[in-house]
């Protein structure tokens, strides 16, 4: 059979094609420090922490508790009895045998409740006061005077 296409050189490499268009690889939309950038979880952990900040300049004994982030509330434990409350925004830990105490956040349940990135800033900032509240045996006004007036 006659072949009119010579075979390439197995040991030279081909020309280097970037994709069938010639354009090559694309690079990101947005550079790092863009928020697009920002996965979803990072820019709420940015309004927790953005909150915890507002409320550490009030109550210089919040460096002392840990503020977490975590996507949804545990479930309980197979020997609890089943919640047939509304599902927690946050929830707290209180200190002991050393440990520090802790605030927790959960994003799911506050993003679904919530339409944009504002009234999600005024959600998170509530639920921090709420479980800061509960943590140090407060009201939440005391905490925060202006909780409530958003």
């Amino acid at each position: 059979m006659d072949n009119p296409v010579t075979p390439r050189d197995a040991g030279r490499p081909g020309p280097r094609r970037r994709d069938r268009h010639g354009r090559g690889m694309r690079g990101p939309v947005a550079p790092p420090q863009v928020p697009l950038a920002a996965s979803r979880g990072e820019a709420f952990a940015d309004l927790v922490q953005d909150s915890v900040e507002r409320l550490e300049r009030r109550w210089p004994q919040l460096a002392d508790i840990d503020f977490l982030v975590l996507d949804v509330p545990r479930p309980a434990a197979a020997g609890e009895p089943w919640n047939d409350e509304a599902v927690p925004l946050g929830g707290t830990v209180p200190s002991r045998d050393g440990r520090r105490g802790r605030v927790v956040v959960y994003r799911r349940p506050v993003e679904i409740r919530t339409k944009g990135r504002d009234e999600r800033a005024l959600l998170v900032h509530e639920v921090v006061v709420e479980q800061v509240a509960e943590l140090l045996g407060l009201t939440p006004e005391t905490v925060d005077p202006r909780y409530g007036e958003d």
